[in-house]
Order: structure tokens, then C-alpha cells, then sequence
């Protein structure tokens, strides 16, 4: 017996909270119906988080649901306050215009945009950015209870923290009429998204029946579905590593790095990662992490390179860590930076800290002392050993860092 999607989605671990179990459950299974998922362009790239959000808008999509992805052209000038212990930077509204063109050319790479039954793909300050202040409280603002809404989840880290400015407390206001408009304009029942996200979808539900109340109007409740958080098995966000965030764009995160980071994965989160950006059946993911968990760990890093940066980056970055943890530690397509030879002769501290390989002296000595730091395969424990031409005898060094982190530093 052929497998309904809810049930697909819940064995692969998509389900943390839904306003309306059975609703829900029938809606998906049932005939195409249109739902969507909203990113904030807070930076000119996705980040790991989003693209897993993105994998559940495209099982939704490849069942037939019509989906629309919502670019908070709006929202992002706003800020979303969920989870945060500060106020987040402001963003002008000129880095808000570049970071969405950005994420809106990303976005279609994991998600249909053309043929058979594409996505949509819209951006909020179209219907929030013209609303003056006063008609926007009077039709939305009107209908939010403070006392619930500093109740509320995304709020509480700001509100122990000492401060929730008013520009925050909006937030909630616009996401919510995001879902109401989606819902007049194209009959969206349903918002997906992070469970971070719960109170917000929420609101966006609660103020659709409020809404309809008030004018006299039935209105069909609108849905909400939230899927978990990517935690690893340390309690911290898959998509944080050593050097920063994990991002989908190979500018920010190369193709080798966003390739070793899933490599590097903890063996506890393996099967889950596998579940969640492969599309094998959990019998065999189950099957493979118990028999082999180095292969399963192999397989994954492929095949989410594969499917962010494409097959050939994938098999690209899949042989230079191959070479790179044979005996040569040293490949062509290794992660590589230019070094000016006027620099030289320079305090090897300063030269780790100048290719960017550690984000201080005090790591970078740490890590000597530690003996983690290699120059062309040799261990260097020296922290007053002077870089000269001469290391460079063949145009470049070696530097490794750990196991695990190599990198090239040609001379030019």
C-alpha cells in the first residue's frame, strides 16, 4: 500500500507542531491545495535552516500542493525578534533590496519555479509597505492582545533580557497579515515553517478568524506546521561550525567546506540528517548508519553538496578530501588564499591569523602548543618561527589545522 505524504513527512521527522492534526493530515493527503513558507532576506544568502524548510516545501510540491514562497521584503526591514537575546542590527532598506534579489535567484534552485505546477514567489512589502501607519493599526493592530502576545515564545529571551522595543512587537503584526493577504489572494491554508516560528504562524491563524469575526463572515481557519529545529547531538544549531555559519552559497561557504562539514557530523546525527536531505527509504538509512557509519557520513556529505552545489561540485569536493587525507595532504581543488611575497618574512602567528585559519593569536597559540598546526605535513610548535621564501619552495605551503582543515597559501 503506496504511502500518504503526512505519513512520509512524519516518518522522516518533519512534524513538531500542528494547529489542526486531523485538518491537516487530510488537507496534505488530499486533493492540491496551496500553502507557503516565508524567509526573511537578512543576508544575501540561506543558510543550512533554510534549506531544510525548503526540502519540506518541495515534498509538498512534488505531491501536487501549490506552494508560495514569501520573501519578507517587509519583514526583514523589521526584524525577527524570535529566539533573540539583543535587538537585531537594521538593516537599510538598500542591503534589504540586494538581499532579497539574492535569495529570491537561490530559492529557485531548490524549489520549482517553471512547468508543471510552479511555485510562486512574492515578496511582502507589496502589500505592507504601502498601508500608512494608522490604517495598518486600525485593520491589524486592533485585533492583537499585548498581554498574549508577551506571553508568547518568540518574545520571552527579549523580554528577560531587559528590552523588547516596539519595532519588535510589530513583527508579529506583519507576519500575521502575511498569512491573512495569502490567504484572500490565492486561498493559502496552510504556513510552514521552522518551529521557532509557532507563534507566529499562530497569529497569522488567529488573526484570520478575528477578521472574519468582525466583519460577519465565516472564514475557513487557516493551518499551521511546524517542523523542528536542526539541533545537533551537542545541543548547539546544525549549520554553526568552527568558521562561522553553514550557507548555501558557494561565495560564503565553499563547495569542500559545506562538503567536510557533514562529514564532520556527529555519528548521532547522521541518520536524521539522512532522513531529512535524501530521499532513500528510512529502512536503508537505518540499515547503512548501523553497518557503516563512516559510509553513511561519506554518503550524506555527496549527496547534500549534490544537492546544494550540484553533482559536479559534489564529486569535485568528494576527491580533494580524498586526496587531501591520503599521504600527499594536498590536492588541486583544495581551499586555497593568495599571499603577497612582501609580507614575508613574517611570525608564523601572524600568517595564521592573516590567511584567516584561526580568528586569533591566542588560538593560533593554543593550537601550536596543542600540537595542531602543521606547515607542509610538519608539526610546528614554534610560535616564534619566522615564515620565509623559503618555506615556499614549491610556490605554496600546507597549513593544516587539526585533523581536519587544510589549506594552500600561494605566494604570489
Amino acid at each position: 500500500m503506496e504511502k500518504k505524504l503526512f505519513d512520509i513527512l512524519k516518518e522522516r521527522g518533519y512534524v513538531k507542531d500542528l494547529t489542526h492534526e486531523q485538518e491537516i493530515i487530510d488537507l496534505v493527503n488530499g486533493e492540491p491545495m496551496t500553502f507557503y513558507l516565508g524567509i526573511d532576506p537578512t543576508a544575501d544568502s540561506l543558510h543550512i535552516g533554510h534549506f531544510f524548510a525548503l526540502t519540506m516545501f518541495r515534498w509538498l510540491q512534488d505531491f501536487g500542493h501549490h506552494g508560495i514562497i514569501l520573501i519578507g521584503g517587509a519583514t526583514a526591514l523589521i526584524g525577527d525578534p524570535t529566539g533573540k537575546s539583543d535587538m537585531r542590527k537594521m538593516l537599510s532598506k538598500e542591503e534589504v533590496a540586494h538581499n532579497k534579489a539574492e535569495v529570491k535567484e537561490l530559492v529557485k534552485r531548490f524549489v520549482r519555479t517553471d512547468g508543471d505546477n510552479p511555485a510562486i514567489i512574492v515578496d511582502n512589502a507589496d502589500w505592507i509597505c504601502d498601508k500608512t501607519y494608522v490604517d495598518f493599526m486600525r485593520d491589524i493592530g486592533v485585533h492583537f492582545n499585548v498581554n498574549n502576545m508577551l506571553s508568547a515564545d518568540c518574545y520571552k529571551k527579549r523580554l528577560e533580557n531587559g528590552g523588547l522595543t516596539f519595532l519588535e512587537m510589530g513583527y508579529m503584526l506583519m507576519q500575521a497579515f502575511d498569512f491573512v493577504h495569502l490567504n484572500k489572494e490565492f486561498g493559502c491554508r496552510l504556513q510552514i515553517g521552522g518551529s521557532d516560528q509557532w507563534g507566529n504562524i499562530l497569529a497569522g491563524a488567529d488573526l484570520s478568524r478575528k477578521i472574519g469575526f468582525s466583519e460577519g463572515k465565516k472564514i475557513d481557519p487557516l493551518f499551521g506546521w511546524t517542523c523542528p529545529l536542526l539541533i545537533k547531538a551537542d545541543g548547539e544549531k546544525m549549520g554553526k561550525t568552527a568558521s562561522g555559519t553553514l550557507w548555501v552559497s558557494r561565495d560564503k561557504t565553499t563547495p569542500f567546506d559545506f562538503f567536510q562539514a557533514w562529514i564532520n557530523s556527529f555519528d548521532e546525527d547522521v541518520e536524521r540528517s539522512l532522513s531529512f536531505f535524501t530521499r532513500m527509504e528510512i529502512s536503508d538509512i537505518k540499515e547503512l548508519c548501523n553497518k557503516d557509519i563512516r559510509e553513511a557520513k561519506k554518503l550524506l556529505a555527496f549527496e547534500v553538496t549534490k544537492l546544494v552545489h550540484g553533482e559536479e561540485e559534489a564529486i569535485k569536493a568528494k576527491e580533494t578530501a580524498e586526496e587531501l587525507f591520503s599521504n600527499k595532504g594536498v590536492s588541486d581543488n583544495m581551499p586555497s588564499v593568495k599571499f603577497n611575497s612582501d609580507k614575508l618574512d613574517i611570525n608564523i602567528l601572524d600568517l595564521l591569523l592573516e590567511v584567516e585559519i584561526v580568528s586569533s593569536k591566542s588560538e593560533g597559540r593554543r593550537l601550536m602548543e596543542q600540537n595542531g598546526i602543521s606547515i607542509n605535513q610538519e608539526k610546528e610548535s614554534n610560535v616564534d618561527r619566522v615564515i620565509t621564501k623559503e618555506d615556499f619552495k614549491e610556490g605554496f605551503i600546507i597549513i593544516q589545522k587539526g585533523k581536519k582543515v587544510f589549506l594552500k597559501v600561494e605566494l604570489v
